[in-house]
């Protein structure tokens, strides 16, 4: 297949969960297909990061189209406009021309639209078939924010993008032929808007090579790894800090918490404790995983999947989440992870893991064994399929249009 793949923002260096995703994808994509990988990004002119993504993907694309990181006084110019802030930042008259060439030319078999903010660029009519990534269903995100703050304005603020991010959403899924979901809650959330069958789940995956079993960890450390300046994860360590670890440290004293994640916020910052320890940015979070006791992942918001868990889970470690942590993925409750959703029993379970080493490598065990499953070469492959499946049902309703025609 001749693909093009179409991302805003950079996707080197892979740190974010999309970007992982991403990349896992596109990687073993390239290797079987004919890819061609755009991706433009704001700020500066970068040189470096352009041959980078040439070294990774010789065919790759790059454009600088200048747009600017979120600000406030931004958000304040977009606040009566129609489309979140989020995504019409990244709207590019530039990015459009390149694009709308592409489909004029039908230069591809196949275009891959990576997530909501690549879509504000896309032509009105897509003359070529063409696929929307959906790494979770944004919406969801921006409802979960308001349904938990407490700030009477910043509830009032996630509420409105939560209204325009919905409308938004909705909008583009139907917009596009077919939809790549990356659970089956997200394939049901977007199924309101479009009809079920043109969602197709492609699940999360791990990779296998960088990500392998190790011995098991005796050590009293529980672990949290994700990007520290995404604001799911800062409200995450924030419950857990005030409401979990006190009950833990009350049974444990010598208990040790590390929250490892790039550009922590300054409310993660002021968590640091004689017993709690933000590392910032760290050269491979794999030592850090090898090192736990017991990683948790204490979401309450969120949407998608968490590749962090799969990453544990392929270097058997045991795993406390809240169900919003862990939904959408392949999990199984008392098997392979423990889910827990109030602070008492989420406690309670980690205690129980650090306490008991014979139940805990039952768990670590049943968690490799599950991630085993998962390498982003299988993923890769139902990718595949389903942009196949999608270049071979625009074909056939070409050739009934015609037939009727006729």
């Amino acid at each position: 297949m001749r693909i093009l793949w179409v991302k805003a923002d950079k996707l080197l260096p892979v740190h974010s969960g999309g970007n992982i995703r991403t990349f896992g994808i596109v990687r073993e994509l390239a290797a079987h297909q004919q890819l061609t990988f755009f991706s433009y990004y704001g700020g500066e002119p970068d040189p470096q990061y352009e041959r980078d993504m040439r070294q990774h993907f010789p065919n790759a694309v790059c454009m600088c189209s200048g747009y600017g990181s979120p600000t406030a006084f931004g958000y304040l110019l977009h606040l009566l406009k129609s489309a979140p802030y989020a995504v019409s930042r990244f709207a590019s008259s530039e990015v459009q021309a390149r694009i709308n060439d592409w489909f004029e030319n039908k230069s591809f078999d196949v275009v891959v639209c990576d997530f909501l903010d690549a879509a504000v660029n896309f032509p009105t009519q897509l003359t070529i078939p063409t696929v929307l990534f959906q790494h979770n269903v944004e919406s969801e995100i921006w409802r979960r924010h308001a349904a938990t703050q407490g700030n009477p304005l910043k509830k009032l603020i996630y509420q409105l993008e939560f209204s325009k991010m919905s409308a938004y959403e909705r909008d583009i899924v139907r917009k596009f032929r077919h939809v790549i979901a990356v659970s089956e809650h997200d394939r049901q959330l977007m199924s309101r808007w479009v009809d079920p069958s043109r969602i197709t789940v492609v699940p999360t995956g791990v990779d296998l090579q960088q990500f392998r079993p190790g011995p098991s960890s005796s050590a009293p450390l529980v672990l949290f790894v994700g990007a520290m300046d995404w604001q799911p994860n800062v409200d995450a360590m924030e419950y857990f800090c005030r409401e979990i670890w006190p009950l833990i440290l009350a049974q444990i004293p010598e208990a040790k918490f590390r929250i490892v994640g790039r550009n922590p916020d300054s409310r993660v910052l002021s968590l640091r404790s004689n017993s709690v320890e933000v590392t910032g940015s760290v050269p491979s979070v794999t030592d850090h995983l090898r090192d736990a006791g017991v990683v948790v992942v204490p979401l309450r918001i969120g949407g998608g999947t968490r590749l962090k868990i799969y990453e544990a889970m392929a270097m058997a470690k045991a795993i406390v989440s809240t169900s919003v942590g862990a939904e959408g993925l392949d999990v199984h409750q008392g098997q392979d992870i423990i889910l827990a959703d109030d602070p008492g029993s989420f406690a309670e379970a980690v205690l129980m893991l650090l306490r008991n080493p014979e139940l805990r490598r039952r768990y670590e065990n049943a968690a490799a064994n599950l991630a085993a499953q998962y390498d982003w070469s299988a993923v890769s492959a139902k990718f595949a399929h389903a942009l196949s499946s999608a270049i071979n049902s625009t074909d056939s309703e070409r050739a009934q249009y015609s037939t009727v025609k006729g």
